[in-house]
């Protein structure tokens, strides 16, 4: 008699307490209504059952029914106790929602530890697809971070948090086909799984790089240091917030707004804190790869209409770039000791007294839809292309990647690859910052003996790099440098099969493949502990849709095409500077051709058949055909020249250029390439003499038999 009135009472002190949001709404009409919702607190059942306007039964743990506590609180609901381990548990549960009564039901069984999703039991899915119940995904936010939960370590924890429930949209399991009932649990688990996951996923914030740091600063505390490099002082996020507003306004007497800021710095925290900086004043950073030729810099240059460059003396001499940027045009180089300097009294006080206490009213923030960097990567006719990422399309991606991996305050991740690449930055910069993860920043990752003395120095958990790069750590680390390492994640190139049994055979470590691309944020698939499979680069992340399209010559498989919240605004080529192209697909507006030949199995996993398109990756860096072809042509002109490419175990792939100019030597394309200011990459090492190329019916050089003769080569 007094349930009502005592619900009516909490609900109030709830809403006092933590300011409880609610979003979405119930659907009304529903006879078997399965409501799902992740596990992050012993409130959590107590606020569905206060915020939820519904009256369903919530399916506890027979040993959460015995504790004394917990009968107190559950005496407010009606509830039904089950013990997981039993296969009799379930049916109790089938029964309740075919007398059409709600269910409430936590398919991970148990409160989080980590922060973010656990096992999902099959249990609860194969009760949906059995009974046909309409499914109800319901997220918490923020009671992980009250003292109702089960966290420790470094997990930031308040008395009384904001919390929030988010109700998605409904959805249902379909029965899966298969020939016994355990294969047709666990596929049912697998989809229940996935329904977790874009749930995690869909409820992220619309915001902007600057307001996501200032909300992870106020989760975790300004105080927290979580960003170390060479100079082996640990930032907080109050020293990265400081440093940003200071760069960004100085950088921005020196630019317009909106405008293209060119930045070419190694990987330290000032870079990333200018990164943040410059979107918060409106300014978008555009990373130059320093390790590119002259020329292709300068390509970068012009399709950005980039006229200020931000970088450092320091730098440029211990790089050895004075020659690079003085071959540079219509390029004005601003350095950061020279902006330190020129920080007047002015700017101090402002920085000190009103910018660090109030940095929204100090800044001016854009919006979620506004351009967040460029990115640069080759285009088919070897120049560089301009990938605009939109603040939206980065968060999603790592709101993507935190819905699939269990990165935590606990983690630290040794980060090598430069800020530059895609990679580097999304996976190695923005989302440990904003997941409250340590970083270590590390400028080089071609130094093989020094970073694996780093990981076991440092402690680090997290490793990232390219497949060349884990091979030749491999051969000269320790077999205990990488002894706390928990996720080593390879990306940009295949991973060669020898590199993923030399981890696993020294070191007992597995070797997560991902995919991804420069246009899509970057990643687009991963293999993650729950989720693995050999020999494929894991299923798609969540929120991002893909379509295979059939290719004329390749019977398997088929090209990709994906769309979703993170792929970028659009290019920005040389030959149209500053006019912004959106991505063009077969599969219709929206979408983006990878260019990839990709294969998807019954349970969603991913495996790269072969690229179609006119690149190579090389060692993780993308090299342009048609620029080998060109480089060769300028060297021996009155020969005819083709390029393709060929497995290699060390590299990904390697070039291999043919020619009927039976004289042509690599040294001769490494003159050429120097005056042309062609990097290192593009100069094949196989060269292969023929009489004549093979030619289509059409004319055009038959590219499909190159490639089975490099392949044989």
């Amino acid at each position: 008699m007094f349930r009502p009135l005592i619900k009516i009472v909490l609900r109030s002190f709830a809403r006092v307490l933590f300011r409880v949001r609610v979003s979405g709404s119930v659907p009304s009409g529903e006879a078997r209504l399965l409501v799902i919702a992740n596990h992050e607190s012993f409130l959590d059942g107590l606020l569905l059952g206060l915020f939820l306007p519904l009256d369903p039964v919530f399916v506890v743990h027979t040993g959460v029914a015995k504790s004394r506590w917990f009968r107190l609180v559950l005496s407010l609901v009606d509830y039904l106790a089950v013990d997981p381990t039993s296969p009799m548990a379930m049916k109790k549960v089938v029964r309740l929602l075919e007398s059409g009564r709600p269910v409430v039901i936590f398919p991970e069984g148990r409160i989080t530890t980590t922060g973010s999703l656990m096992k999902t039991y099959d249990g609860p899915a194969f009760v949906a697809a059995r009974t046909g119940a309409t499914i109800l995904p319901v997220k918490i936010d923020g009671a992980a971070r009250t003292y109702f939960s089960r966290m420790g370590g470094r997990f930031p924890r308040r008395l009384f948090p904001q919390l929030a429930l988010t109700i998605h949209p409904v959805t249902r399991i379909d029965m899966p086909v298969a020939p016994v009932a355990r294969e047709r649990r666990r596929k049912a688990g697998e989809a229940m799984r996935r329904i977790m996951q874009e749930m995690i996923f869909a409820s992220r914030p619309q915001q902007t790089l600057f307001e996501a740091l200032l909300d992870a600063a106020a989760i975790h505390g300004r105080a927290r240091r979580l960003v170390e490099d060479l100079k082996q002082e640990e930032y907080s996020y109050g020293d990265l917030i400081k440093m940003a507003l200071a760069l960004g306004r100085l950088v921005a007497k020196e630019s317009a707004p909106n405008e293209h800021v060119g930045v070419l710095l190694p990987n330290l925290a000032p870079t990333l804190a200018l990164v943040f900086g410059l979107s918060a004043f409106r300014r978008t950073p555009a990373m130059l790869n320093y390790t590119a030729g002259a020329d292709g810099m300068q390509a970068a240059c012009t399709a950005a209409q980039i006229r200020t460059v931000v970088t450092s003396r320091a730098f440029v001499e211990q790089a050895k770039l004075g020659d690079k940027l003085a071959a540079l045009e219509g390029v004005r180089f601003v350095y950061l000791e020279e902006l330190r300097a020129g920080m007047g009294l002015a700017d101090k006080l402002w920085l000190m007294s009103w910018a660090v206490h109030f940095p929204r009213a100090a800044t001016h923030i854009g919006a979620p839809e506004d351009a967040a960097v460029v990115l640069f990567t080759s285009g088919s006719e070897g120049k560089p292309k301009g990938v605009v990422l939109s603040h939206r399309a980065l968060l999603a991606n790592i709101a993507q990647i935190r819905a699939v991996v269990d990165f935590s305050v606990d983690d630290k991740i040794l980060n090598a690859l430069p800020l530059f690449h895609s990679f580097g930055l999304t996976a190695g910069g923005l989302l440990p910052l904003l997941s409250g993860a340590s970083v270590f920043l590390y400028p080089s990752p071609l130094h093989y003996r020094v970073i694996p003395e780093l990981a076991y120095d440092r402690g680090c958990s997290v490793l990232l790099g390219t497949s060349t790069f884990l091979g030749n750590y491999a051969r000269f680390a320790h077999p205990y440098d990488f002894y706390r390492l928990r996720y080593v994640i390879a990306g940009a190139e295949k991973l060669a099969e020898p590199v993923r049994q030399t981890w696993f055979e020294r070191f007992g470590i597995r070797i997560f493949e991902g995919y991804g691309a420069t246009e899509t944020a970057p990643v687009m698939a991963v293999n993650t502990p729950m989720a693995y499979r050999s020999g494929t680069v894991g299923p798609f992340l969540p929120g991002l849709q893909a379509r295979l399209l059939p290719v004329p010559g390749i019977a398997e498989g088929g090209m990709l095409h994906v769309s979703g919240p993170n792929l970028m605004s659009g290019y920005l080529k040389v030959d149209q500077p500053g006019v912004l192209r959106p991505p063009v697909s077969d599969a219709g507006e929206g979408w983006y051709e990878t260019g990839d030949v990709v294969k998807v199995d019954d349970d969603g996993f991913v495996r790269i058949v072969g690229r179609v398109k006119r690149f190579a990756k090389v060692a993780g860096e993308m090299v342009s055909l048609e620029a080998v072809e060109k480089l060769a042509a300028a060297t021996a002109p009155a020969a005819q020249h083709a390029a393709s490419t060929q497995p290699d175990a060390a590299k990904g792939e390697a070039l291999v250029l043919f020619t009927s100019d039976r004289e042509l030597s690599r040294e001769r394309l490494l003159v050429s390439a120097r005056e042309h200011g062609l990097p290192e990459l593009a100069v094949p090492r196989k060269i292969v003499p023929i009489d004549a190329l093979p030619l289509l019916g059409t004319g055009k050089i038959d590219y499909v038999t190159l490639r089975q003769w490099a392949e044989a080569a």
